[in-house]
């Protein structure tokens, strides 16, 4: 018990350290790639989303969402190459969690990747991305290293915006009527949000399948996750006033730092992945060695001070609302003290939600709340394995006996 004790404060006072320094912006001069496989690094943790798809012999297509508000936002179209021809459609639109990106869905390779899965069954798959990660750090205006207002966003715009451009997006390009999305985690509490505030977005999607869906954090047992955030919500004025805008971005100390470590066969697991699992919780196994060594190469991606702010509000209430910025500001932006609170009756589509009983990011608690405000939940299922967390949707090397079977079949549901 004492040594749980001392390793979680060890813990905690790593993550605060690598807080800080992405808060004061320190950066390590990266290595090149070929320093980085002399030194043993995984080629996978290397590689982009095309690179990876490709190794494994599927087909990747690079297209860009350009945002009513000016983000551009890289989004990738994987297909097997034995299903030309013979796609299950409508598309299907995959959407990443909080910081991370699309290459999330391939880290754990063809055998558990759920884009792999996918792509395997031959459903015509669009891996999207939100703003603020590698993938997404471009706009039509501003320059991310120069301007602060790129990074005056959270999840609040990432609904209103990018969620409903990337519809459109596959929509017109597919010339299909509808589509089926699924949401992981930030994912799934944008597409509520898109829901709540543009009418008729949710009239162009069949089915919502929401993996750990986040919508209010109340109940988030996450203890390193939790003071973080609630951290970075109290400091997030004073932070962006003196020009901090960006935080756990791909190449900054954190990911770096973590990349180099976690590369080592014999760190991954003891310090990696217990790590991962005191942030999240104990599943011993599900992340393999090989998937801690890839990840840190793809994880964090990146968002902003604002976006992780958002979050630490969400703990400290009961609602689901927009960002607080005070009653002063509140009043001059919303018209009253109070951010005003999501509708979610505005979410018509059918919804799937699949969730942990380990998961302490999304606790079953805020679960069970949005199950009850939810107007048209068509079904709500626990995964079968009691240790299941939040990190394995992604990232488990079960996904495919756990995970898959019921995604595939509600997706088959709603496919012609």
């Amino acid at each position: 018990m004492a040594f749980k004790a001392n390793l979680t404060l060890n813990v905690l006072f790593i993550s605060f350290a690598l807080i800080l320094t992405n808060v004061i912006r320190l950066r390590l001069l990266p290595f090149n790639d070929d320093a980085k496989r002399s030194l043993g690094y995984p080629s996978d943790s290397l590689l982009n989303f095309t690179e990876l798809a490709t190794e494994y012999g599927y087909r990747s297509e690079e297209h860009t969402v350009v945002t009513e508000d000016g983000y551009m936002l890289t989004i990738f179209r994987i297909v097997k190459q034995n299903c030309q021809g013979v796609m299950n459609g409508p598309p299907v639109v995959l959407m990443h969690g909080l910081l991370q990106s699309s290459d999330a869905w391939l880290d754990a390779g063809p055998d558990a990747g759920l884009a792999y899965l996918l792509a395997d069954a031959c459903f015509d798959l669009w891996v999207g991305n939100q703003r603020g990660n590698y993938y997404a750090r471009r706009h039509v205006r501003y320059d991310p290293d120069a301007d602060a207002d790129f990074w005056n966003f959270s999840v609040d715009e990432i609904g209103l915006y990018d969620v409903p451009a990337t519809i459109d997006y596959v929509l017109n390009h597919t010339h299909s009527e509808k589509l089926n999305f699924i949401g992981y985690s930030q994912g799934s509490g944008t597409f509520f949000i898109m829901c709540s505030e543009r009418p008729g977005y949710c009239d162009k999607v069949n089915v919502l399948i929401g993996l750990a869906p986040a919508a209010r954090q109340t109940y988030t047992k996450s203890v390193i996750y939790r003071i973080a955030c609630i951290t970075i919500a109290g400091m997030e004025g004073m932070l962006r006033a003196v020009g901090f805008e960006e935080i756990f971005s791909k190449g900054q100390l954190s990911q770096e730092l973590l990349g180099f470590i976690c590369q080592m066969k014999a760190l991954a697991e003891p310090l990696c992945g217990t790590g991962e699992q005191l942030f999240d919780s104990f599943h011993p196994g599900s992340i393999s060695n090989r998937t801690l060594r890839v990840m840190f190469g793809h994880f964090p991606a990146g968002t902003s001070v604002r976006n992780m702010a958002r979050y630490g509000q969400s703990m400290l209430t009961d609602k689901f609302q927009k960002f607080d910025f005070g009653a002063e500001k509140n009043s001059l932006i919303y018209g009253e003290e109070r951010p005003p609170q999501y509708n979610m009756n505005r979410v018509t589509v059918p919804v799937v939600i699949m969730y942990g009983l380990n998961d302490h990011l999304v606790d079953p608690k805020d679960i069970d709340w949005l199950v009850e405000n939810l107007p048209n939940v068509l079904s709500v299922k626990r995964v079968a394995d009691p240790l299941w967390n939040h990190f394995d949707v992604t990232y488990s090397r079960y996904t495919g006996k756990m995970l898959f079977p019921a995604v595939h079949r509600y997706l088959l549901k709603f496919s012609s």
